[in-house]
């Protein structure tokens, strides 16, 4: 499956999650950057507001694009097991990559968020969205942190990913709505036409949208 790009891919995800449409407890929690523009979408189909939930992939040291893991914002570290045991790196070079991780967490939390707080997600339905995953490092490291603060469910909504990372995606979250998982899988990019780059102003133009949407929508319900 080829998404034109990740609007469609959004809009394709709202089609499999209509049972959540107006959810008195729901919320979108969208990775930065890329998955924004899909939870925008969702967030305009299903009637449920949008925030972020920040996560920083952990690089190897001699290849960036390589995820050794990742580090949510309320700081759970993920580590993928399998690189883990191929880098054998100290607790040291671990400690340093996360610390510039969360600096860039920092950064981007005020950025985003404007002073807001991360919503309370106690009790809360969260559909945890992004644009596709590979090794799932930052996703799994969401996960985790979500799950700390205690929402009531867990839903993943995800346009593509490989199979094993999606199996291993369903079993941590109460439900997951996968589009496609093409085998092999070689990288997210490739089932997108458009995958142009998604920079911190749209992020900030997109939740900016969705909150004056919901806005919008309780203005004219209670007139």
């Amino acid at each position: 499956m080829i998404f034109r790009n990740r609007e469609e891919a959004g809009r394709r995800l709202v089609e499999q999650l209509m049972h959540y449409f107006e959810h008195p407890a729901g919320l979108i929690l969208a990775l930065p950057r890329g998955g924004v523009a899909v939870g925008y979408q969702l967030s305009l189909g299903l009637h449920l507001p949008l925030d972020v939930f920040i996560a920083r992939k952990l690089g190897a040291p001699d290849n960036p694009e390589y995820a050794l893991g990742a580090v949510g914002e309320t700081g759970t570290v993920y580590m993928n097991p399998e690189a883990m045991a191929a880098f054998r790196l100290a607790q040291e070079d671990i400690k340093r990559l996360v610390q510039t991780q969360q600096e860039e967490i920092t950064r981007r939390q005020a950025h985003y968020r404007q002073d807001r707080r991360l919503p309370a997600l106690t009790d809360r339905t969260v559909i945890l969205v992004d644009d596709g995953i590979a090794t799932g490092s930052t996703f799994f490291a969401s996960v985790q942190s979500i799950r700390n603060l205690k929402p009531q469910r867990l839903i993943g909504a995800i346009p593509v990913g490989p199979i094993e990372t999606i199996r291993e995606a369903r079993a941590q979250v109460d439900e997951l709505v996968v589009l496609a998982t093409p085998d092999p899988f070689w990288a997210v990019g490739n089932h997108y036409v458009d995958f142009t780059q998604v920079d911190d102003r749209d992020v900030v133009e997109y939740l900016n949208l969705a909150e004056e949407a919901m806005r919008e929508r309780a203005r004219s319900s209670s007139t």
